[in-house]
């Protein structure tokens, strides 16, 4: 049964096990998603895991190191674990194949009815991560992929001759051939960086290793920056204080959070052990500084100040391992958790993070048979499809500033012709400054969506409130094993 506020609006059937899903942020592509999947095959057998009733590749994580192992089977290849090895990583020795599969689907609204309509599919090593870059790089979008080849690779969304949105790979990188790619983070994990900032991303992999890379202007070029031990075992997860761009975050299976200057890589400046087993998910707060997020496989989701990481300042249980964890894109106080068998949660920060109260569960949904590995809010806002406007105010104070907005707000441009997309840059304040305007796609963006055109952009200002806007409204999406599953939500906040 759907917990309070969500509604099922579509599932989608991926074949392989989903583990990974991605709204785009970049405004006039908002409507599209990407969903990446996890399958492992044994060709003796020609058996795939990851089904129902099989073994899942991804369940059982973070047991290993943390005094609480029970006979359970191995993340990646299914196999029982039967001790632990002298230093971390997964072997990949095994003979086992990993398949993966990378989807992107249009959004479409026509008559109050939602979908998802696939416009691609590329089949791929297997995906264990992935993120869109939060800013148009050289005009275009980026989606970044951690995959099962060790590898992190570029996608760029472009155009085909049939019209229809495609990724097409523009660069990659091979970090560690032995081991799999198990997270990344890009740098602009808010929509705004300084001028003076290079676009850098940060990656983990499952023999405890840190990746620091940078990517060129272009968004064509990767370049390896420093490699680092970080963990004994499995590094889950790597993230960027999206204030503090030259800190870094971890999280592995010894249970171990750490941060990590990357102008001194080797050496870390803090380590908690505050987890209790394997930490598996990392976010920055894109919209108040010094506030992080971070869940584990003891089923607990911490909030913590980043000026002080001795003690979290809240701690919610949430009856399931925390895979991911993903802020509202403008609703700065709601946090949604992916909890793997527990299915997914919405949770209310504001009371934790203005009075140290505790965080408030406002919806939970479990979803029978599965285990829920990946969740995304959308950036779209239901029923009129209006981009949240991302661009004229501060973007340091979204969350705020969208309270005033939702009392009143008057469109100053609203021509098919303009510009959909200002590249912005930040003037060191954290405001956002406009740069010079990217020609909108047509092709690409003028795809079926009912009523309205996605080309129809709109830049508001907070005077007056446009016809159809519900602020109290999102999207999100959640994708799971054992189904191999993806679901499309609509949730209320009221």
């Amino acid at each position: 049964m759907a917990g309070r506020g969500a509604r099922p609006l579509q599932t989608v059937d991926t074949e392989f096990t989903a583990d990974s899903v991605e709204w785009c942020p970049l405004e006039g592509y908002r409507h599209l998603l990407a969903c990446g999947t996890y399958q492992l095959r044994r060709p003796d057998s020609g058996s795939q895991s990851g089904s129902k009733g099989g073994a899942c590749p991804l369940d059982g994580i973070g047991e290993r190191g943390t005094g609480r192992r029970r006979a359970r089977t191995d993340p990646w290849n299914g196999r029982p674990r039967s001790g632990l090895p002298a230093q971390g990583g997964l072997e990949v020795e095994e003979p086992h194949v990993r398949l993966g599969r990378l989807y992107l689907y249009s959004f479409n609204e026509d008559n109050s009815t939602f979908s998802l309509d696939e416009v691609q599919r590329r089949d791929t090593a297997a995906i264990l991560d992935m993120k869109w870059c939060h800013i148009p790089v050289a005009g275009s979008a980026l989606l970044g992929l951690a995959d099962a080849s060790g590898s992190i690779q570029l996608l760029r969304l472009g155009e085909s001759q049939e019209s229809s949105s495609l990724l097409q790979p523009v660069s990659s990188i091979i970090l560690n051939e032995q081991c799999l790619a198990l997270s990344l983070d890009w740098s602009t994990g808010k929509s705004g960086r300084a001028s003076d900032q290079s676009l850098r991303i940060i990656s983990s992999n499952s023999k405890g290793q840190l990746h620091f890379l940078m990517v060129d202007e272009a968004g064509s070029g990767l370049q390896h920056m420093a490699s680092w031990q970080a963990h004994h075992f499995e590094a889950w997860i790597a993230a960027f204080n999206y204030w503090q761009t030259e800190v870094v975050y971890s999280g592995g299976d010894d249970g171990l959070l750490k941060g990590w200057d990357t102008r001194m890589p080797a050496l870390s400046i803090f380590t908690s052990k505050r987890h209790s087993m394997g930490v598996c998910s990392i976010q920055s707060s894109p919209h108040r500084e010094h506030i992080l997020a971070t869940g584990s496989y003891d089923e607990h989701v911490l909030l913590w100040d980043t000026r002080n990481m001795k003690q979290p300042w809240a701690d919610t249980p949430v009856q399931g391992g925390v895979w991911r964890l993903k802020w509202h894109p403008f609703h700065h106080h709601l946090l949604l958790a992916a909890c793997m068998h527990s299915g997914f949660r919405v949770l209310s920060c504001q009371k934790a993070t203005e009075e140290k109260q505790e965080v408030v569960v406002l919806a939970s949904h479990t979803l029978p048979n599965s285990l829920v590995y990946g969740a995304d809010w959308s950036w779209l806002l239901v029923r009129s499809l209006q981009p949240v406007p991302s661009f004229s105010f501060p973007l340091g104070d979204v969350g705020a500033r969208l309270a005033d907005w939702a009392h009143g707000l008057k469109v100053v441009s609203t021509s098919p012709a303009a510009s959909l997309q200002a590249v912005t840059d930040d003037d060191g304040e954290g405001h956002a400054r406009p740069q010079r305007p990217v020609k909108p796609k047509p092709s690409l963006l003028d795809r079926k969506s009912g009523s309205q055109s996605h080309t129809a952009a709109k830049v508001y200002d907070c005077s007056s409130y446009p016809e159809g806007i519900n602020c109290d409204i999102s999207l999100l999406a959640t994708c799971s094993f054992y189904d191999h599953v993806l679901h499309l939500w609509k949730w209320e906040a009221s």
